[in-house]
């Protein structure tokens, strides 16, 4: 049972590393058009939730019991495999805001947050994850 709870993670990991690259092709994008920051925020909604369900399947294998993103997320930052657990809850808020929802203020807000704030903490996952990986 443990060998595949880590074959898991580690494909759930490859799973983040494909949507990381596209967000981070997206990020690259200087003044993007309406349809280049909604693929961005797509891209982004992706990432985020392979992020946390990521994490979620290596803590399973640490022994640790989760359900919920926002229980995944309090965990791992407890667990220092992240850090900023306060702008990781507050992307958890924003993704799922903008899943229900889109106005094009909200688009540009969320954008700029994803290019300050949350494609930061999920590059720092990916080093993470890259680290125990290799």
């Amino acid at each position: 049972m443990l060998e595949r709870k880590d074959i898991r993670w580690r494909q759930r990991f490859q799973n983040f590393q494909s949507a990381f690259r596209l967000l981070e092709e997206a990020i690259s994008i200087d003044g993007p058009s309406e349809v280049e920051r909604a693929g961005l925020i797509q891209f982004f909604e992706m990432t985020f939730e392979l992020s946390w369900k990521l994490l979620k399947d290596y803590m399973e294998e640490e022994g640790f019991t989760v359900k919920t993103p926002r229980q995944v997320i309090k965990q791992a930052f407890q667990s220092e495999f992240i850090t900023d657990g306060h702008v990781w809850i507050d992307a958890l808020a924003d993704r799922n805001l903008i899943v229900h929802t889109y106005q094009e203020e909200t688009a540009r807000k969320i954008e700029q947050k994803i290019r300050q704030e949350y494609f930061p903490i999920l590059r720092d996952l990916n080093k993470f994850f890259t680290g125990l990986k290799g």
